[in-house]
This record gives structure tokens, C-alpha cells and sequence, in this order.
């Protein structure tokens, strides 16, 4: 595929709603209410009227933390297409960690579902001049000497004056900002000392929605299921700024994508794309796939030449009526998917492919067309970017996989060491993912030298944030936190000269640790809990550094 030509950013915005004016944008799924693109071009320019009127500037971050929502996607596209920066948190970062993020992005305005604002201390924060309720757009808190209470009480009258015919497609005109400046700033997680918020710049942005556009992920009208948090940049960029960007219709799940819940709302929404990270996939193969398999007489008939491939299509059709029956293709990222499971569904001749990504490059590195794709790949690096191995032999020996390109990242968010780490003085951007490479660039992950556990609902789990609290504990000596079988599993060697020093002997060592446990668990997001902590006899194996050998514990 030859170059994809970029758009900018913010225009791609105001020529689709232009021209999907009366096309349906945003659907709730819980509701049923849908919005055109009429709705969400006005919604819009009711918070740029918003914006204005506070005097907020091109540049200034508004921080956005809430759960998936019709109101959570018109925030964010306002502020982006205003010419403000968008820092989207996850919602289940812990308070601490969410006002953190706030102050050390400098936001401006922060918009927080109420649930989330209650633990949350206003004075704790530095820079915002205001915190707004999401759904409501009620302000819940104000800086002193601030009127924006009076500006959002005459927010109506001011609109209404604006535009006394009514908006209409005619009145969009968005922020003139070139490319190579900041759109987005997304942390990768939460804790201070791991604070690290990724610049995505409008071309970073652009870069993949326009693949997406060329392709066709999505297209006029196709239906895309919105399940994926999208605060995090692959929900985000393909399941909604790619289909806003096209005039597709896109329905947001808002609850936990449970294959019960998730299978239901497919068969209802029958959308044209499936993008999913590998558990989904794992979990409805184990449950719906595997026993039905495994049975003797079905074992006995698909050893039967020529029986075997009609039982494969009526395996394959049954799995695709699950998803609804009208996609083009699965997409799955986010984690390596499990073997088996890619094998088999490879050989029903199965409509996925595996892509490759990471926040850094907003998020797309890689992608093949499902029948194009490689078992074992992670598909062909996008046109728009370059890889290499760091490797002497890079078809066979695995190396580090580095990437530039447009989908690169500007750098992270005044942590100017951070990023001198990870991008080298050619612009390579060292991704600490260890594969291959063929010739025509499709890439092969032989592993991770980084740590990162993906939970079922598609978040990031990053270990070392949940070790750093767990070490802190008391009787803790070292500990490190594992995937065992979808469980978080806490491997601790114990302070055995302080649990002396307090007569705690070896009855009481199991329920001192169930006690640590879930303290723990009071300081983490619900999807780090941890399920169990398994004892060590011994101090975990380092090396020269005295880092832990994380590889020889994590199977």
C-alpha cells in the first residue's frame, strides 16, 4: 500500500459533519438515544461557546475523566476541535492518582463524572479554574476570584445570540492548528513516579485515523460497537475518531463488555468492524467453542477428512452470527493472543487479524487485511511508518523493535528524560517489544521486554505500579505481581526480620497476608485486585543491576 496522504487533524472533523449532517453519529446503548451529526456539530459548538466566553486558549488542556458516554465523546471532540489540548484518565484510576494527572498536565477546566469527583480533594488541585459534572455540565467546583457559574448560566442566551436562525451546517468552522502541534496528552498510568504523558500531536492523530479512512475500516454509514475504554488510544482512534471521521454510526456498550453482555448487544447493533483485545476472543473460544470440540464424537468426526472443513464452516458461521453477521473483520490488539486459539480459528478460515500498537504512536504500528494476515504476525508496519529490529539478523534473531514515522509521538509531557530513553537522536522510537521482521515489514513479537498484563475489559495493567504499593507494606521484602489463568496472582518474599520483630510466626504469616492483601486492594483500580498472594521461601533470583529476573517467575 502506497503512503496514506494525512489530513488535518481538526479539518477532518468539520468536513465530516458537514457532510453527515443528517446521519445518525451516537448512540447510548443502555438508552437507546441516538444523536445525528446535526446533534453533535450543535453540542459542539455549545462548548466552544462555552470555551470562549471564559476566555479558554488554543493550547490550554482540559482534562476529561469519566466513564464511556454520549457526553464523554462530544467533550472530547469539542475540545479538540477548538484547538484545546485533551487529556483523557481513566476512570478507574484511584483519586490520588486522577489529581495527579490533572495537576501535572496543567489543566485548565477538568470534566469528572460526579461519582468519581467525591473522593477527590478541590484543594489538592493547582492549576484547573474550574471542575465540571460530565453528564450534566453542572460546575462542582470553582477557583476563587472565577465566574464560570455566571458563563454557564447565560451559556443559552450567549448561543441563542450567536446563532438566532439555529446552527446549521454552515456555521462550522473549526480551529485553524497545523498538525505538529499538541492535540492530546495521554498518560499511560497513574502513579506519580510512573507519571508519563504521551504528546500525540494532530498528525500522530491524523496519521491513524486516516489509515483507517483508507482502508475502510470503517465507512458512510457502517455501525461500529464502541466497547473499549476510550481513553486509551486504540478505542479511541478506531472506534471513535476514525468512524466520526467517516459518518458511521457508533454505538457505545457503557458497560462491562462481559461476553454475555457483549455477544447480546452484537446481535443487536450487527456492526461492521470488531475491535477487540485477545481475551474476548480467548474467553468466548474456552467457553463456547472448546466443549463442543472436545466432545467424542466430535473429536471422532473432524479426524475424518472431508468431514472436518463442513464442521469447520459450521463452526465458523456460528461464531460469526455471534458477532453479529455483518462484519468485515476482527481486529484484535492490545496483547499477543493466545496460540491455540489464533490457530484454530486461522484454520476455520475465521474473518480476524492481529495488530500491533502501543500508545507512543497513537496507537497503530502494524496492521495486515484479514486475508493477508500471517499466523504469528502482528501484520505489515503501516505505510506512513518505518520499523527495524535491533537485531544482527533481523528475519531470525529477535531484537528490540523500533518505529518511527508519522504515528510517533511528540515526546512525553515534561519528562524530557523519559523520553530521551525511549527515542534516540534518529527519531527511533525504542518500543522495549522484542520480534522480528520479514522483508516486506511484517512484524512478529517474540515476547515483551515490557511488563504490561492486559485485564479483561481491555485496560492496561502495569505490574510495577502495583508492586511499588505492595512493597511499601508492612512485612513486605520484595514481591512481584503475575498473570496466573486471568488472575492477579502476588508473588511476596516476606520481611522475616520484621515479622520477628513483632512475634508474628508462621500461623499467622497466611492471614497477616490476607489482611495486606486487601489493603492493597483499597489503593488500587478494580481491575488491578489482587485475587491471591503466594508466599516465596526465598529472595527473587536479580540480576547484576539487582533488578528481578521477572521472566523466570511470569509462567
Amino acid at each position: 500500500m502506497e503512503k496514506v496522504d494525512i489530513k488535518n487533524f481538526i479539518k477532518i472533523y468539520e468536513k465530516s459533519f458537514i457532510e453527515n449532517w443528517d446521519l445518525p453519529a451516537l448512540t447510548d446503548y443502555v438508552s437507546g438515544k441516538t444523536m445525528n451529526y446535526s446533534d453533535v456539530a450543535t453540542s459542539i459548538a455549545k462548548i466552544h461557546t462555552f470555551y470562549d466566553s471564559i476566555g479558554l486558549r488554543k493550547g490550554d488542556k482540559v482534562a476529561l475523566c469519566g466513564k464511556d458516554s454520549v457526553n464523554w465523546v462530544l467533550i472530547y471532540m469539542a475540545t479538540v476541535t477548538y484547538g484545546a489540548i485533551i487529556v483523557p484518565i481513566l476512570s478507574e484510576f484511584n483519586p490520588v492518582d486522577v489529581t495527579h494527572i490533572v495537576n501535572h498536565c496543567d489543566a485548565t477546566l477538568f470534566f469528572i463524572s460526579e461519582h468519581l469527583w467525591e473522593p477527590i480533594e478541590p484543594e489538592a488541585l493547582l492549576k484547573p479554574r474550574g471542575v465540571l459534572e460530565i453528564e450534566s455540565f453542572k460546575l462542582l467546583h470553582e477557583k476563587e476570584g472565577e465566574e464560570l457559574r455566571r458563563h454557564l448560566r447565560l451559556l443559552t442566551r450567549r448561543f441563542r445570540r450567536l446563532y438566532p436562525g439555529g446552527f446549521t451546517s454552515e456555521n462550522i468552522h473549526y480551529a485553524e492548528r497545523d498538525n505538529s502541534e499538541v492535540s492530546e496528552i495521554n498518560y499511560t498510568s497513574g502513579t506519580t513516579g510512573f507519571s508519563k504523558g504521551v504528546m500525540l500531536t494532530g498528525e500522530n492523530l491524523a496519521g491513524n485515523v486516516c489509515f483507517g479512512m483508507e482502508t475502510m475500516l470503517h465507512f458512510r454509514s457502517s455501525r461500529a460497537l464502541a466497547f473499549l475504554p476510550l481513553a486509551h488510544a486504540y478505542g479511541c482512534a478506531f472506534d471513535m475518531l476514525t468512524p466520526l471521521a467517516v459518518g458511521s454510526h457508533i454505538t457505545l456498550l457503557g458497560k462491562i463488555p462481559s461476553p454475555r453482555v457483549l455477544l447480546k448487544a452484537m446481535a443487536e447493533v450487527k456492526p461492521n468492524l470488531v475491535i477487540c483485545v485477545p481475551l474476548i476472543l480467548e474467553k468466548i473460544y474456552k467457553s463456547q467453542i472448546l466443549p463442543m470440540i472436545s466432545k467424542g464424537t466430535m473429536r471422532w468426526t473432524l479426524a475424518v477428512p472431508f468431514l472436518d472443513s463442513f464442521i469447520y464452516s459450521k463452526i465458523r458461521k456460528k461464531l460469526i452470527d455471534a458477532f453479529g453477521g455483518e462484519f468485515e473483520e476482527v481486529i484484535v490488539g492490545g496483547a499477543p493472543l493466545n496460540h491455540e486459539v489464533e490457530d484454530f480459528l486461522y484454520k476455520i478460515k475465521f474473518p480476524f487479524t492481529v495488530g500491533y500498537g502501543m500508545t507512543e504512536c497513537g496507537p497503530l504500528i502494524s496492521y495486515t487485511p484479514w486475508k493477508e494476515f500471517i499466523p504469528g504476525s502482528s501484520g505489515r508496519t503501516l505505510p506512513n511508518m518505518e520499523s527495524k529490529i535491533d537485531s544482527p539478523d533481523p528475519e531470525n534473531i529477535p531484537g528490540e523493535i523500533c518505529v518511527r514515522g508519522a504515528n510517533r509521538m511528540k515526546g512525553y509531557y515534561r519528562n524530557p528524560k523519559a523520553t530521551e530513553a525511549v527515542i534516540d537522536k534518529d527519531g527511533w522510537l525504542h518500543t522495549g517489544d522484542m520480534g522480528t521482521r520479514s522483508k516486506d515489514g511484517t512484524l512478529f513479537l517474540r515476547g515483551r521486554s515490557k511488563t504490561m498484563l492486559l485485564s479483561a475489559s481491555g485496560q492496561n495493567i502495569y505490574p510495577e505500579e502495583i508492586e511499588a504499593k505492595l512493597n511499601n507494606m508492612p512485612f513486605v521484602s520484595e514481591s512481584l505481581v503475575v498473570d496466573r489463568d486471568g488472575r492477579l496472582t502476588a508473588l511476596v518474599y516476606p520481611d522475616y526480620a520484621a515479622l520477628d520483630r513483632f512475634e508474628i510466626g508462621v500461623n499467622d504469616l497466611d492471614s497477616t497476608m490476607e489482611n495486606i492483601r486487601k489493603e492493597l486492594n483499597k489503593l488500587v483500580a478494580p481491575y488491578e485486585q489482587i485475587q491471591k498472594i503466594v508466599l516465596m521461601p526465598n529472595e527473587f533470583e536479580k540480576t547484576p543491576k539487582r533488578s528481578i529476573k521477572r521472566f523466570l517467575y511470569t509462567h
